[in-house]
């Protein structure tokens, strides 16, 4: 197979915008990621996992251009100290162990500096996606059922059946391919909606590439190592001590904030006043939205600022129908905008990979997501789960 990652700048805007914060604040934290396929009936064969080792050596070997490091300075939160670090910054393909022994067939698993360990998931899950939908498949007939449904549901929106406001690509982890989220870029860029706007991609090469926004500010994965890295810290105050670091690094820029860490009640407790206000808005990623939308809206006004200056940005398995429907809902009371990812970057006629790549300890001890849905966290100790579990609670009862 070609090589699949190209350039280090494919991967999220946001795991710039936390590696930024990570090089000046926690440049020493440790931390180890853990690979899982979530489908049920799919199994990596041997040669999927030599394939996937060599092309993870291929990105190993990337370092970034002057072009690329010139486009990285010009975004306005990035600071040249940052940029001075990426310079001399590589992948280390020692950091990995990739094996076909585990689950389904392959173990992935980085340990070093969060600092190197936290670029690698990205491009990891894209290249796992690929080899195995290339391997598995026919791949030449994926992308032209894939084509086939982009045009479909391009026209969607053009024919302004579907107004979704302003909407971003966020399907680089889990894409068909690069070619497919390129093709799905191109074509999503070059329309035009009656009640709709293609803001950007989460894929920054991409922007780049076309001359649009890159999308991403944090990820679960800055409050559990923030929040739980430093062992003296209680784990149910994460998201301040999450808050409190990003407004160090950005001020009032680049700031989405990503709620459902440990759960969107507990977050509440620390998004006050100042945060409430220094940050542009929230994101959603599990549990109902009607609900979360609602409860966020409710928060603003109980603070006394207007839900209409703030953006409710929904990025939970989404597609063209249920964004609209949220857009419909939301639209009068709040900002609303979505991130889309899967939906645009890897429709087919197959199931799409359901695999991630999550830190699972940070200094030498587990750190763990406790989302507003049920299963989606990852961590290797259940009883550090019920640990964390049992901090939430009683913080929720008896810290008013």
């Amino acid at each position: 197979m070609e090589k699949i990652i190209k350039s280090l700048l494919e991967t999220d805007m946001y795991k710039l915008s936390m590696g930024q914060a990570i090089y000046h604040q926690f440049s020493d934290y440790k931390a180890t990621w853990s690979f899982k396929c979530r489908n049920r009936d799919v199994h990596f064969t041997k040669e999927m996992v030599e394939e996937i080792k060599r092309q993870v050596r291929m990105y190993c070997d990337l370092r970034f251009t002057p072009e690329e490091l010139e486009y990285i300075n010009n975004i306005k939160w990035i600071k040249g100290s940052y940029v001075d670090f990426l310079k001399l910054w590589k992948p280390s393909y020692e950091d990995f162990t990739i094996t076909d022994d585990g689950e389904k067939g392959l173990t992935i698993e980085a340990a070093g500096t969060w600092l190197n360990t936290s670029m690698y998931e990205i491009p990891v899950l894209a290249i796992v996606n690929e080899v195995y939908f290339r391997m598995a498949y026919d791949y030449d007939h994926l992308f032209k059922i894939f084509k086939e449904k982009l045009e479909e549901k391009i026209s969607l929106l053009v024919s302004g059946k579907y107004n979704i406001s302003a909407f971003s690509e966020f399907g680089l982890r889990r894409r068909l391919s690069a070619e497919a989220q390129e093709l799905a870029v191109k074509m999503l860029a070059a329309a035009k909606y009656p009640g709709s706007i293609f803001v950007g991609t989460s894929n920054v090469y991409l922007a780049m590439k076309y001359g649009i926004i890159p999308c991403g500010t944090m990820a679960h994965e800055w409050i559990m190592c923030v929040g739980q890295g430093n062992h003296k810290h209680n784990p149910s105050y994460s998201n301040w001590y999450a808050l409190d670091a990003w407004v160090k690094e950005y001020g009032i820029l680049n700031g989405t904030a990503l709620t459902d860490t440990i759960t969107t009640d507990c977050f509440l407790r620390d998004f006050q006043l100042t945060y409430a206000t220094l940050f542009s808005g929230v994101r959603h990623d599990s549990g109902d939205p009607i609900v979360w939308g609602n409860k966020m809206i409710d928060h603003y006004k109980s603070l006394g600022i207007d839900p209409m200056t703030k953006t409710l940005l929904f990025s939970d398995s989404l597609n063209f129908e249920k964004a609209n429907m949220l857009n419909k809902y939301f639209r009068e009371k709040a900002k609303v905008a979505f991130g889309i990812g899967t939906y645009i970057s890897n429709d087919t006629d197959v199931e799409p990979l359901n695999i991630v790549m999550k830190v699972t300890r940070c200094n030498g001890m587990d750190v763990a997501k406790v989302s507003d849905t049920p299963g989606k966290g990852m961590c290797k100790n259940p009883a550090y789960v019920d640990y964390l579990e049992r901090c939430i609670s009683w913080r929720m009862a008896n810290d008013r």
